[in-house]
């Protein structure tokens, strides 16, 4: 493999998340994906770990967050699902996504 070619790598849809492996550079992308692929598979409740740190991972998350209609809403998570090294998210059930677009 040369240095310039990148493989993809493949991400179990499970409803969770986990940012630690990945650049700065791809967690919009990786966020919105993510989400649109849990949602087409009517997964509606997902888990971003982003980590503690500074919080700068955690204002790229929701900041992404912000700007999807698919989202419903988000909240950092309780002790028991990572306190405010996670966030937790609800989105919209593709098919109210679906008649949203039809104007059903």
């Amino acid at each position: 493999m040369s240095a310039d070619k990148i493989e993809p790598i493949e991400i179990p849809i499970d409803g969770t998340l986990d940012l630690h492996t990945f650049q700065p550079r791809e967690i919009k992308a990786l966020v919105t994906d993510y989400a649109n692929e849990c949602q087409k598979l009517n997964i509606l409740e997902i888990r971003i770990i982003h980590g503690k740190g500074t919080g700068t991972l955690r204002k790229t998350v929701h900041a992404a967050l912000k700007k999807m209609p698919e989202v419903v809403s988000f909240r950092l998570a309780d002790e028991s699902a990572g306190s405010w090294g996670a966030t937790l998210v609800s989105l919209k059930s593709a098919s109210t996504e679906d008649k949203n677009i039809q104007g059903i």
